[in-house]
């Protein structure tokens, strides 16, 4: 049997799972069985990632427990399925520090294997910083500080008690059982993150009531066997005094009772001889011994008295328009209404667009409003509403909207209210830093603002789409928040699934792209620490390389004017190049061209589900790292060839090796990796799941364009070979 099992909850943590997972696999201590618990939907993603690892390391064994159970169903059927000597729990975002199984190893072999080993674990900030090394500190150490011997665990028929503060009940039932226990000191075995949501134990909720149901539990077994003793009652009694001070955490109805019942287990199991401790501590106890309830509101009143008045202060009146807002959110919320905005105010674009086209077929219920600027309105079709930024009618649909739905974020102004729905779209993969990881890089911390902003519109969020596991790591790192991540695909990029070759020849045709040419579109991205426009490439001298059989699609980043990146300069070639900056669908723009040319835009993700050839132009890649900040190494792994300079762009292009084998395996690997959940259903996933309330089966995947027969005709060929 194994030295160790080790037992893994991942309900809810799947953004981080990989970092817990590869933390143990990772151990020079190899002799050890890694037990991911997961829920028991088949769609899960976190059991997809158990799967996944399970498939390369055969000590990894993943067992199933419902996400209606809990931590402690999840940790007990981890113990059911242990076969090692001893048992370990890790939290699934929390990770093994390097060289603890050895350590803890080496330590029970000292002690002559003890029924527990206690270990120090650090207390990481959620924001990569501030870290706290704390020691086992009796009841309070949480279970994933500790080693504990299977063979004790059985005999003594010792469980997780189901409920919340289960950690509280484990540590006192296995202090009652355990006869011999040591410490290894001197080293720090796992590093805890502390989330910026905090734990759900500190937050408000009926569930507070249930840490006096652990408590009772841990004084009943004690009293039944060897009685309680005074240590133990007041390490129990000063957690509940420190709930008892911060009554906030309770509905109010339940704060005289739960005074009350932790009154009544203090009379009934008070040990004799039992002092309170001396300081505030003893008032709070002699006040709960009493019965007090009065009392003990009066001594925590008095303790938040300097706060309070200072929340007291009066607010700055809000302008006419925030007073109309202000006076729209004591209505009702309408429940048929959907309010939707892309990149702010750029009008119908993006994820918010797919969604809402999907929404009219599956939700026709709903009534869909866009925002907009009012130099947008002009280019919306007529069949759509929509509201004018900053307008009476835009405070309107916010304050009253059941659902709000944008790729960006909403103004700070906005309010998110009770049963309100929050879709956070993104607007694609993430190639670049994002949200809290720009913080190191010091050109965009600079531009970004606050990052305080930042989290408050992130906690209004209730849903992020995420199109692949790469971004569901990233935003749950970039934009820590209680929302819950849909790994549905992105929304905007179904259309490669569904368009068809006739859609092909329209696109081309619409973009005056000419017959028999080959259409290489470049899409240069914006660079934080570069003035003027974002091309690098002088398009008159590519074209002049690569040949007459190429016309180039300009598509630039939307920060940019367009028409200002034709060349160094302005101006056109003939018709070899195409501004199609301006163009309202960035999709069609893809179906139209035979191949993609980028340096860092994110768009090289959206096309890759075309399956057609990308070069990657990384002249400055370096300095775009530095500067910027980025989640992966592009150069490391892209999705086709990289030139390093606009003459071996242009070589690769005339010599045709911008399609070759080489540039379809780098391609596949590419896609395997960034194009994992779309399929071209992913828009009617997110309206099923948002506005109907549906969880959505597996839904069969689209058949790709490149993949359907009858082949498009060549003038409208959707994937070069030259």
């Amino acid at each position: 049997m194994p030295r160790f099992s080790i037992i893994v909850p991942t309900y809810g943590v799947e953004g981080r799972l990989p970092l817990a997972l590869e933390s143990v696999l990772g151990q020079p201590f190899g002799d050890f069985e890694l037990i991911p618990v997961h829920e028991t939907a088949a769609d899960s993603p976190a059991g997809a990632v158990s799967t996944a690892y399970a498939t390369r390391d055969t000590r990894v064994a993943p067992v199933e427990s419902p996400p209606s159970g809990g931590l402690s169903a999840a940790r007990n059927a981890g113990i059911a399925a242990a076969h090692g000597t001893y048992v370990l729990f890790l939290d699934g975002d929390d990770t093994l520090a390097p060289g603890a199984l050895q350590a803890i190893a080496d330590r029970l072999r000292e002690a002559g294997d003890p029924d527990v080993l206690y270990f120090a674990h650090e207390r990481t900030h959620w924001w990569e910083g501030g870290t706290t090394i704390v020691r086992p500190t009796g009841l309070r150490t949480p279970a994933w500080s500790a080693a504990y011997r299977r063979d004790f665990l059985t005999e003594r028929q010792l469980t997780f008690p189901i409920g919340h503060f289960t950690d509280l009940g484990w540590s006192g039932l296995v202090a009652l059982a355990a006869d011999r226990t040591a410490e290894l000191r001197g080293t720090v075995c796992v590093r805890h993150l502390l989330r910026r949501q905090g734990s759900r134990l500190n937050a408000p909720g009926e569930h507070q009531l249930e840490l006096l149901d652990q408590v009772e539990l841990v004084l009943a077994r004690a009293t039944a066997e060897q009685g309680v003793s005074k240590a133990l009652f007041e390490q129990l009694f000063a957690v509940v005094l420190w709930s008892a001070a911060h009554p906030e955490r309770l509905p109010a109805y339940h704060r005289r009772a739960f005074f009350s019942r932790a009154t009544h287990l203090y009379h009934h199991h008070r040990p004799a001889g039992f002092h309170p401790p001396s300081g505030s501590l003893g008032v709070q106890h002699r006040l709960l011994a009493t019965g007090s309830y009065a009392g003990f509101r009066a001594l925590c009143a008095a303790n938040r008295a300097a706060a309070g008045a200072l929340a007291a202060l009066p607010r700055p009146r809000a302008p006419l328009t925030r007073a109309l807002y202000a006076a729209q959110r004591r209505l009702p919320l309408d429940r048929n209404l959907a309010v939707y905005c892309a990149y702010r105010d750029r009008g119908i674009t993006c994820n918010p667009a797919a969604i809402h086209a999907k929404a009219r077929e599956l939700a026709p219920r709903l009534r869909s409003v866009f925002l907009v600027e009012p130099d947008a309105v002009d280019r919306l079709p007529k069949d759509v509403e929509y509201a004018v930024i900053g307008s009476p009618r835009h405070w309107r649909a916010l304050a009253r909207a059941k659902y709000l739905v944008d790729n960006a974020d909403f103004a700070d102004a906005v309010v998110k209210r009770p049963r309100s729905v929050h879709l956070q779209t993104q607007h694609g993969t993430p190639l670049r830093a994002m949200g809290m990881d720009q913080s190191p890089c010091p050109v965009v911390a600079a531009a970004s603002g606050s990052f305080t902003g930042l989290l408050k519109r992130v906690d209004r969020w209730d849903f992020s789409l995420s199109a692949n596991r790469h971004s569901t790591e990233t935003w749950e790192r970039a934009f820590p928040g209680t929302y819950e991540q849909l790994e549905y695909g992105c929304p905007r990029n179904d259309v490669y699934y569904t368009a068809t070759a006739a859609d092909v020849a329209r696109a081309r045709r619409d973009l005056g792209v000419p017959e028999g040419k080959k259409a290489l579109l470049y899409a240069p991205t914006h660079r934080d620490h570069a003035t003027g426009h974002g091309a690098r490439l002088d398009l008159e001298a590519f074209c002049e390389a690569v040949g007459e059989g190429f016309v180039v699609l300009l598509r630039a980043h939307h920060l940019h004017d367009a028409g200002g990146t034709a060349r160094r300069g302005k101006g056109r070639v003939g018709d070899r190049i195409i501004d199609v900056t301006a163009h309202r669908s960035t999709e069609d723009v893809c179906l139209a061209a035979d191949a993609l040319i980028t340096d860092y835009s994110s768009l090289m993700f959206d096309y890759a589900n075309l399956d057609r050839p990308i070069v990657i132009l990384a002249d400055d890649w370096d300095v775009y790292r530095e500067t910027r900040g980025v989640c992966f190494d592009l150069p490391a792994a892209p999705p086709g060839h990289v030139a390093r300079t606009e003459r071996e762009l242009a070589d690769l292009f005339r010599d045709g090796s911008y399609a070759d084998m080489e540039a379809d395996a780098l391609r596949a690997g590419f896609r395997e990796r960034f194009c994992q959940f779309d399929d071209g259903r992913a828009a009617e996933r997110v309206v099923r799941r948002v506005f109907l309330g549906e969880r959505p089966e597996a839904l069969p995947p689209v058949v790709p364009l490149a993949e359907r027969t009858p082949a498009p005709a060549p003038s409208a060929a959707t994937l070069v070979r030259s």
